[in-house]
């Protein structure tokens, strides 16, 4: 019988803890964000994640490790193809990709650019690799004088659109992308088709928080579908809802930026739910880790620090608190794009086993395979239980 009640899953979106044992195959050895972080800016100190052991799975300047922790600590690395946030989200929740989703470093096939033009009755400019400021910089003036969209992607699995939201209101953006998602499909099936508007005047143009992904929906079953299926409550917050189409979810709950996310879980854990309240908090990877900014990113470290005694107040006996991450981004890196990493693992809470060192697990699959046992639903197809090791069965 489970002792579990509420899990909180907290995922800090794109920080990682040390060089996946693939990563010379990625392009990304020796990357460690949370390592380079705290270093590329003289030390970095996390008290509330440090007792909880986050010290003790990673160097950080700052932050050394604890002979006596409260939680049990970590890492997972990464079993899936590809080091996008879908992936990795998947992964964690039991599905292990075999192959990588979609990417394009030379832009679209002109074919898809033709025929997603014909489909939303405008041309497109840009098609091409870039950094969402950079292209805005780059193409904003003439997208604001023709209302062509600005097509871009990334080093990663993306189908990006740029509009003014003052040329494509939200509304018409988010319909643009909806189109481009169901038009992408079989080979071209990228993992996520993304809104990206952005407001202000040539020179000055500025990205805003109602970015909105368009997700491929999960290619095998889930923990969540697991949890819905067997009664349970399922609550996703930021963009959970965006990474699995919606899939699983018994309750949404949008956030737009870590603090809205932060106060939005305190929120949640006031209400007599019971099963999954997954969280994403964005701005690691999306404001500070591809803008390569270690102050920023330390910042949000520091913020999420201080804001755990608050969620920890808010516990209940039957709760398990678990951070981690999808990928990483590390802030000190070449380039601008996410890292492959193993990811943190810190669990926390009454029904958890404190000073438990778990590791390395080989897949994020570990975790959603725990909560599934510690739920008591079925097993998921990837990952192998440590419920038992936190004393949660």
């Amino acid at each position: 019988m489970t002792h579990l009640t509420r899990a909180i899953l907290i995922v800090l979106d794109g920080v990682g803890a040390g060089e996946n044992p693939d990563a010379r195959a990625y392009g990304d050895e020796g990357a460690s964000s949370l390592e380079h972080c705290a270093q590329a800016i003289g030390g970095l100190e996390l008290p509330n994640l440090g007792n909880l052991g986050i010290g003790n799975i990673t160097p950080i300047v700052g932050t050394p490790p604890r002979d006596r922790v409260a939680g049990a600590y970590g890492r997972m690395a990464s079993a899936s193809a590809g080091k996008d946030s879908t992936t990795g989200h998947w992964e964690m929740t039991g599905v292990v990709l075999s192959r990588p989703l979609p990417t394009y470093p030379h832009g679209f096939p002109a074919d898809i650019v033709a025929a997603f033009e014909q489909a939303i009755g405008r041309k497109v400019i840009g098609n091409k690799v870039a950094s969402g400021t950079e292209i805005i910089k780059e193409l904003g003036e003439e997208h604001v004088r023709t209302g062509y969209p600005i097509l871009y992607t990334s080093a990663d699995s993306v189908f990006q659109i740029a509009a003014h939201q003052d040329v494509i209101p939200l509304a018409e953006l988010y319909h643009i992308c909806e189109i481009a998602r169901s038009m992408l499909t079989g080979d071209h099936a990228v993992g996520r088709v993304i809104a990206r508007p952005f407001i202000g005047e040539p020179g000055a143009f500025k990205r805003t928080e109602h970015r909105r992904d368009f997700s491929l929906a999960p290619t095998g079953i889930t923990l969540l579908d697991r949890l819905k299926d067997a009664g349970k409550d399922v609550i996703g917050l930021g963009k959970i809802e965006d990474l699995f189409a919606g899939r699983g979810l018994t309750q949404r709950d949008h956030t737009e930026t870590n603090r809205e996310g932060m106060d939005a879980t305190l929120k949640w854990l006031e209400t007599d739910f019971s099963g999954l309240l997954f969280v994403n908090l964005v701005e690691f990877d999306m404001l500070w880790g591809h803008r390569r900014d270690s102050q920023g990113y330390a910042q949000a470290l520091r913020d999420v620090d201080q804001w755990l005694p608050l969620v920890q107040q808010r516990m209940r006996p039957g709760d398990a608190l678990f951070f981690s991450a999808d990928h990483g981004v590390d802030p000190t890196y070449r380039g601008t794009d996410h890292t492959r990493e193993c990811v943190p693992l810190l669990a926390y809470g009454e029904p958890i086993r404190s000073g438990v060192d778990l590791g390395v697990r080989p897949t994020f699959a570990d975790l959603g395979q725990t909560l599934a046992e510690a739920f008591g639903v079925e097993p998921l197809a990837a990952g192998t239980s440590f419920a038992p090791t936190l004393g949660l069965l």
